[in-house]
């Protein structure tokens, strides 16, 4: 049970961000903002979004890539944060689970998720 101001305080705080919706399996480009120095810039992060987690301002994603050398690399990102510019959704995945972390075991071929298919 959440405080009833609190949670009319989250409202307002959300209510100016359009985020897309997507889900653990999907494929994101997420543009973040990285301030060096006195100068900004943008630079997309492209991966699996493996999981979503939270609730209301809270809320997180946490995003996959494979790396230089086949290393996974990792980052959680605020779903609602000021760094980020945009998120894009590449590929819908289809997928029987709600957190994919069983994908870090595997390996190549083996750690592909099939597309989702509409109809």
């Amino acid at each position: 049970m959440r405080n009833k101001y609190i949670e009319s305080f989250e409202k307002a705080q959300l209510e100016g961000n359009t985020v897309p919706k997507f889900r653990a399996g999907d494929t994101l480009r997420v543009a973040v903002r990285i301030k060096e120095g006195e100068k900004t810039r943008v630079q997309n992060y492209e991966g699996l979004c493996i999981a979503i987690r939270g609730q209301g301002t809270g809320r997180t994603f946490m995003v996959r890539k494979m790396g230089a050398n086949s290393i996974g690399v990792e980052r959680i990102f605020p779903l609602y944060s000021e760094s980020i510019d945009s998120i894009e959704v590449l590929r819908r995945g289809r997928i029987r689970r709600a957190k994919l972390f069983y994908i870090r075991e595997l390996k190549g071929k083996a750690a592909r998720i099939k597309e989702l298919r509409r109809k």
